[in-house]
């Protein structure tokens, strides 16, 4: 079953879209282009792509991916 999330672009903080996959989760904003494929089981990062995130930087980003949904946290 596949769900979906509104929470925070970690690249620019505009809205983006959280998908919950079977094996994966994918991130992505159509603001900045930002896009981001985990394995849903380890976290280990499958795809990423982030205009103006240098390497180093995807280390921290994987952190927000375990945020709270936005709609936990506006409340």
């Amino acid at each position: 079953m596949t769900t979906q999330q509104t929470v925070r672009c970690p690249n620019c903080g505009s809205l983006a879209e959280r998908w919950h996959h079977a094996n994966s989760i994918q991130t992505e904003c159509s603001a900045c282009d930002y896009l981001m494929v985990t394995c849903s089981k380890t976290g280990n990062v499958l795809e990423a792509y982030a205009p103006g995130i240098s390497v180093s930087d995807f280390v921290s980003i994987q952190s927000v991916l375990t945020l709270e949904p936005l709609a936990r946290s506006l409340s």
